[in-house]
């Protein structure tokens, strides 16, 4: 809960600014007001289910001729790689240093393409100030189980990458760390799920054609059927999760 306040506060903060600068330009009328064709932008992103470097993030939005609710808006794509964790990972160091996380059978990446609307809310005059975009978005979600190795010591001096069996290694002394992340790629499991998510896109950039940014929302994903990532919990098919995206990109 303490994440979902911080996601919250930091929104409620940016909001407040963006809004006062807008109010400082809002009565002169005179000054160009942005007007690009396409958004696109890349990113790197973390959120309440995942790690401090929750994943990547590509986004293109294009112009639509038609308004909505009087407000311009784009067409917007996006295409995410993330990891999802379960709320019971915890990491511990082996006998030899080395993390691990105990019980953990498989990692969970989740590829999500998505589509929807991005709505100007609060555009900026010349050079100045923060622009606000609104953006409501649907997807699939594209779960891939991948095994979880880790560094096993058979007997001693013998030490084996495996892939994690809770009844195989039922003895964490004799589990010296974890293996590497690409192992076991070819074994990886497809679970199918869609998602949604809604969010607030805040330009910081100083320059007209290239930008910097934050986009803070929350999302909700479910998929078919529970992904198993550690067997000895409670593995579940619904997750719902607050998010920061910092991203980079340009217009057109």
């Amino acid at each position: 809960m303490k994440a979902f306040y911080t996601f919250g506060l930091a929104l409620l903060l940016l909001t407040e600014v963006a809004w006062s600068q807008q109010r400082q330009t809002k009565n002169n009328l005179e000054e160009e007001e942005e007007d690009y064709a396409t958004i696109t932008t890349y990113g790197i992103t973390t959120n309440t289910n995942s790690g401090l470097l929750g994943g990547f993030v590509f986004r293109h939005s294009r112009r639509l001729e038609n308004e909505l609710f009087g407000r311009r808006q784009y067409r917007y794509l996006a295409f995410e790689l993330v990891n999802v964790r379960h709320p019971k990972e915890l990491s511990e160091s082996s006998n030899t240093g080395s993390r691990f996380t105990p019980g953990k059978q498989n990692y969970l990446f989740v590829l999500r393409p998505q589509y929807g609307r991005e709505i100007i809310l609060s555009n900026r005059s010349n050079d100045e100030g923060i622009s606000i975009n609104g953006i409501l978005a649907v997807g699939a979600s594209l779960g891939i189980l991948k095994p979880y190795f880790i560094q096993y010591q058979v007997r001693p001096g013998v030490v084996r990458n495996e892939a994690y069996d809770p009844i195989k290694h039922s003895d964490p002394g004799n589990i010296l760390g974890a293996g590497n992340m690409l192992q076991g790629l070819g074994s990886s499991k497809i679970v199918p799920g869609v998602n949604a998510k809604i969010a607030f896109s805040f330009e910081l950039s100083a320059f007209r054609s290239n930008l910097t940014g934050l986009e803070i929302g929350f999302l909700t994903e479910v998929f078919g059927k529970a992904p198993i990532i550690i067997p000895s919990a409670e593995n579940r098919s619904l997750f719902t999760s607050g998010y920061v995206t910092l991203f980079f990109g340009n217009k057109k």
